[in-house]
């Protein structure tokens, strides 16, 4: 019996995580997941990932603060050794996120440093944090958005934090190709999750407008997006490496 690979994904306790926990799941991935306050959230995705088979966890974590990532960081490996009884994981999906609706007029400083935190820094130093622990030859797939290829009004310093994520995931799969790790972006459109308060899921004039101007004429799903990643770290895809994949049903094309 093979050993089954292990995913740790930030923020999988509801939205685009959960849906990627449970896809992986069912690809017969264990899974680590994080949360920063959902709890509750979080016992039920383990409870729904144990179901399908598979072994999980859920651990609290703040992406925005950066000065938690070494405690975080021993805190997986105790949980490796407790629950796998080993000492690496194979892939990371750097997918916890806030969101901020505000022009740049609106935007102020607080505002930008919680994104620039959560999405840039966040990613670049947790990922830095957890590199001793991940298997050679393992997966990293950051979260972006379609947000950083078509401009929106009201999206740019969440837009720009984005960009940079897709500059560093290049720099990422540079750098850490010597240990076989492939490293790949992801950039949803519109979703139907909770995020920004389900500003699309709740919103039909926006749903509406969002299908007007996509291809396929819908807002996206979670599944969408949890089917995509989960493939991304599917044995037979492991030559793709330092791509933006968007996956937004063709929005604004």
């Amino acid at each position: 019996m093979s050993t089954p690979s292990i995913a740790i994904i930030t923020g999988g306790s509801r939205g685009l995580g959960k849906s990627t926990a449970l896809k992986l799941a069912e690809q017969g991935t264990d899974v680590i997941l994080t949360y920063r306050s959902g709890h509750d959230e979080a016992v039920a995705v383990v409870a729904a990932i144990e179901k399908l088979g598979r072994k999980a966890v859920a651990l609290p974590l703040d992406v925005g603060k950066s000065a938690t990532f070494d405690d975080f960081a021993a805190t997986v490996r105790d949980a490796l050794s407790k629950t796998w009884q080993r000492e690496s994981f194979n892939f990371l999906v750097n997918n916890a996120g806030t969101g901020l609706q505000a022009s740049i007029v609106e935007t102020t400083e607080a505002d930008f440093d919680e994104l620039v935190n959560v999405h840039f820094k966040g990613v670049f130093f947790l990922t830095q944090k957890l590199l001793p622990l991940m298997a050679d030859g393992g997966r990293i797939v950051n979260i972006s958005s379609g947000l950083a290829r078509f401009a929106l009004p009201g999206s740019s310093a969440y837009a720009a934090v984005k960009g940079a994520v897709e500059v560093l995931t290049r720099y990422q799969a540079r750098e850490l190709g010597s240990r076989g790790i492939a490293v790949n972006t992801v950039a949803p459109g519109a979703i139907e999750t909770d995020f920004r308060g389900g500003a699309v899921r709740d919103n039909p004039e926006m749903k509406k407008m969002i299908a007007s101007m996509t291809a396929l004429g819908r807002t996206g799903l979670p599944d969408d997006i949890g089917g995509v990643i989960a493939s991304l770290l599917l044995p037979a895809n492991g030559w793709i490496n330092a791509q933006r994949i968007e996956a937004s049903g063709g929005t604004l094309i």
